[in-house]
């Protein structure tokens, strides 16, 4: 993992992310590029530098947020972006080649039933990159114990768990697999990929009326500290598809959760 995308958004906590980004990136001798994005409008042309203005204060927020955290030996770069976040996003991703991104699931304290506020929910829905979602008052450690969770085994491309192997590589951890056989389930989807398979140290199919109730069922028993998914229209944040949001009735996880990126289906 070369470059991680850490957005910054107005939480006075986001330093306590970029921190827990910095301890992992270092881990992989990574860079970060720690960004913000504004909004000024063309019809704001009529303000002298307006757009310089606003890009000054962004950065200035931003290097007081990289102020705020040990760097360690972690290379730290500023990007700002002018316009919708999701356009930023995908703009440095195609400069630059984000291997990661890693956000809090929300970015302020607002309405507390969020599990994915509506900025960290676009972006996992809108992006295909894979992400990091890292809750607030996590710090750092290596991981232990890794459950991937999933409702079908077929990976159409190997590069989709790059992330999942890095993490393997670098800190051994234990990874379980768990395949849950939801309502209308079809036997390819039971055809785990043999790259998946390798990684593992074991597999478990149970079945259950989503993805979600599979894990919360094997969960205590694993006592995983960090959980993977895989990004479907189909899959275990389905509900993202009908909003932008995701309720901590819907779900919730007080650890990492890794998602990995499959092609849109």
């Amino acid at each position: 993992m070369k470059n991680i995308l850490v957005p910054i958004g107005t939480s006075p906590s986001a330093h306590e992310t970029l921190q827990y980004a910095v301890d992992f990136a270092a881990e992989f001798s990574s860079q970060i590029y720690v960004m913000e994005v504004f909004s000024v409008s063309s019809r704001a042309g009529g303000l002298i530098n307006v757009t310089e203005i606003v890009a000054k204060s962004s950065k200035e927020h931003l290097k007081e947020v990289i102020g705020k955290v040990n760097a360690k030996n972690v290379s730290l770069k500023i990007a700002t972006y002018n316009g919708d976040l999701i356009d930023g996003v995908n703009e440095i991703n195609k400069e630059l080649g984000i291997d990661l991104i890693i956000i809090a699931p929300r970015s302020n304290d607002i309405k507390e039933e969020l599990y994915l506020g509506h900025t960290s929910g676009r972006m996992v829905k809108k992006t295909n990159i894979p992400t990091l979602l890292v809750p607030r008052g996590v710090t750092f450690s290596p991981f232990k114990s890794v459950l991937t969770a999933f409702k079908s085994g077929v990976l159409k491309k190997k590069r989709i768990l790059a992330p999942l192997v890095a993490i393997k590589d670098k800190f051994k951890p234990v990874i379980n697999l768990l395949l849950v056989k939801t309502p209308g389930y079809t036997n390819d989807d039971l055809k785990v990929n043999p790259s998946l398979m390798d990684m593992s140290s074991q597999l478990t199919i149970t079945e259950n009326a989503t993805t979600y109730q599979g894990v919360l069922e094997n969960f205590q028993a694993k006592q995983p500290d960090l959980l993977c998914v895989f990004r479907r229209k189909r899959g275990f944040f389905k509900k993202l598809w009908e909003k932008n949001t995701i309720s901590k009735s819907e779900f919730y996880a007080p650890i990492p959760v890794l998602i990995l990126s499959v092609k849109k289906d």
